[in-house]
């Protein structure tokens, strides 16, 4: 009997004390949804060469604290940077590798915004980017020197100097 007894007071101890966590605890956060857009800026760049990496968090409440926005090319992490209220976040990375880099930029959410993410793609070569061929485009070329003379030449893909 007494051995049910204390088993009976242990129950009701345990009981009090689930009641009292739950009675002071604080009300869960409700969180949102976001969404995260990242850009380059340039796209195509030489080895060497800086690319500004822009993102935007969208949320109906504030974006900003806590872990940011971390950007990754491929798996490797280029940087983590704060989420300003306005939800943009940016940093510059230079990339030394020729190729196609996949960028991510990933929301690591706060106590108002589920986290999100988006990527991009930045190519690297080891000149710097392809000029557009052909399509009539039209490079004009001034030598003062030679003024009064005005010469041009056109070429097979349509690109046509001049010489004012």
């Amino acid at each position: 009997m007494r051995f049910a007894q204390s088993r009976k007071t242990w129950k009701m101890a345990a009981c009090a004390a689930i009641a009292m966590v739950l009675g002071f605890a604080a009300p869960a956060v409700a969180e949102e949804p976001s969404s995260t857009t990242v850009q380059a800026t340039p796209a195509s760049v030489a080895v060497g060469d800086p690319v500004t990496l822009n993102s935007q968090v969208t949320c109906t409440a504030d974006p900003s604290g806590q872990l940011g926005v971390t950007f990754f090319d491929g798996g490797e992490i280029l940087a983590t940077v704060p989420v300003a209220p306005d939800g943009s976040a940016s940093v510059t990375a230079v990339f030394q590798t020729v190729g196609t880099h996949t960028i991510t930029a990933s929301y690591n959410g706060n106590d108002n915004c589920f986290a999100s993410n988006d990527t991009t793609t930045v190519q690297v070569s080891q000149d710097g980017p392809t000029p557009p061929s052909g399509g009539g485009l039209t490079l004009i070329y001034t030598n003062n020197e030679n003024a009064g003379s005005n010469n041009s030449i056109h070429d097979e893909n349509n690109i046509t100097v001049t010489n004012n």
